[in-house]
């Protein structure tokens, strides 16, 4: 499959996108918490660049293999934190927006809340709109696996 665009994005627009990664990341989230998160919305949404940075990103703040492996069955796994799974959940429901679907209940809503404050719940909500963003651009123009950013 070849990519749509080679473009970049313009200006403007990356510098606004720099400018929320600064403030999902001042947010007070464990930077691993938001790769987690990250990976897991785009195994949902099966973007491959967004899958791959991801990995790459979470192995840069020392994730393991293991845990890299089981992210796309977190529940059925001893490997993640009550903190982590919570996080994953509402990454999950807040992803899975389609019709008829629960979405964030009231449920998943306070597991995140009991780990997380309202400032860290802000950026990983943050996180999990930009992902889904950047999932859908990336799956519209067919972007490929194999960078960083």
């Amino acid at each position: 499959m070849e990519a749509r665009m080679k473009s970049r994005a313009n200006a403007d627009v990356m510098t606004a996108i720099q400018h929320l990664h600064k403030a999902i990341h001042a947010g007070g989230v464990d930077p691993l918490v938001l790769d987690l998160v990250h990976l897991r919305i785009s195994q949902i949404n099966g973007c491959s660049p967004c899958v791959f940075a991801g990995v790459a990103s979470a192995k840069n703040h020392g994730e393991t293999d293991e845990r890299l492996h089981n992210v796309v069955a977190w529940r059925e796994t001893p490997f993640f934190t009550e903190t982590e799974r919570a996080a994953l959940a509402l990454a999950e429901a807040a992803t899975r927006i389609q019709d008829g679907a629960p979405g964030v209940t009231d449920e998943i809503w306070d597991a995140a809340a009991a780990h997380f404050n309202e400032e860290q719940l802000a950026a990983i909500n943050l996180e999990i709109a930009l992902t889904n963003f950047f999932n859908r651009i990336n799956r519209t123009i067919r972007e490929q696996a194999g960078k960083t950013w």
